[in-house]
């Protein structure tokens, strides 16, 4: 878990905007299927996932080392204890502490093969289930999979990939002022945490608030059939396989509805929705050319008219 009295305020990171939303938009709706952030070593990657948990009560960060061991991970059963007693005891693992939380995982493309299966078995189903010499035990474990990775490490299994409802690539700032900001702003918080974040309190006390808003207004959203027909027109033009992309793509543009403060979903929100949604998941080399990609999504939508 981290401390969130010693985490970097949200409000305070400077730039990455896409980032920053895609992870709000997971706060509003924990099933949308969490966020793949890719970009390069000290672009604010870690630094967001954790700040993102202080903007709710009760939601924390649990990290996945890429070391973990299975038992770690799914947690295990004391047969002997079981055999002797009578009775199961299980020993919570990252997946049990991960339930209602941010499960981080840096350098996710670095992760075992045995661990990934893990980890979408939880993250299909929300129950984890332990078996050992006959004995079971199942917990929920419904989280937000955030995952970070440098491309140049690796690729990611496509059966993960599309596991992620979310992606968004960061890079350095390059206006100066900007980065003089970045600067101004670290060295101000390594110099004194608590007077840094009283700076923004105020700021992140208005963005939890607006992030509750959003979630009672999701929870009245409607999906319109034109609205439908738009989510299937953009996956069938992006030629994306089967249906989940544009499930998720419905999803998140209701989530940015509720964000912006709007009643209904409208073509504008789709087509920002679908700069996060598809770029993982288009026919090609997934982390090759993100530029291109863009351009492609943003050709397409254009053609259909919702750009």
């Amino acid at each position: 878990m981290t401390n969130k009295q010693a985490s970097y305020p949200f409000s305070a990171i400077v730039g990455q905007e896409r980032m920053k939303t895609a992870l709000i938009l997971n706060l509003i709706n924990p099933r949308l299927g969490g966020v793949l952030i890719q970009g390069e070593k000290g672009t604010a990657k870690s630094t967001a996932v954790r700040a993102a948990a202080q903007l709710l009560p009760g939601v924390d960060v649990v990290n996945l080392p890429v070391s973990a061991t299975e038992d770690r991970v799914v947690g295990t059963l004391d047969i002997q204890h079981a055999l002797a007693a009578g009775e199961k005891r299980f020993e919570p693992g990252l997946l049990a502490q991960a339930d209602g939380n941010i499960l981080y995982v840096d350098e996710i493309n670095l992760l075992d093969d045995h661990i990934v299966d893990v980890l979408l078995d939880a993250a299909a189903s929300g129950v984890n289930t332990v078996e050992r010499e006959g004995i079971s035990h199942s917990h929920p474990s419904r989280f937000i999979l955030v995952g970070t990775m440098n491309p140049e490490e690796g690729d990611l299994r496509p059966q993960l990939l599309d596991r992620f409802g979310l992606f968004v690539e960061v890079a350095g700032e390059t206006e100066v002022n900007q980065r003089m900001e970045v600067i101004r702003r670290r060295l101000a918080f390594e110099a004194d945490p608590a007077a840094f974040m009283e700076c923004y309190r105020e700021e992140q006390a208005e963005l939890t608030a607006q992030i509750e808003a959003s979630r009672r207004r999701l929870a009245a959203m409607d999906y319109s059939d034109a609205i439908l027909a738009q989510a299937a027109q953009i996956s069938i033009a992006m030629k994306v396989d089967g249906h989940r992309s544009d499930i998720t793509l419905v999803k998140t543009a209701a989530a940015l509805a509720a964000y912006q403060g709007a009643a209904s979903i409208e073509a504008s929100h789709l087509s920002e929705a679908a700069a996060m949604v598809l770029p993982h998941r288009m026919k090609r080399t997934p982390f090759a050319a993100a530029d291109h990609r863009m351009e492609a999504i943003s050709e397409t939508l254009g053609r259909l008219k919702l750009a």
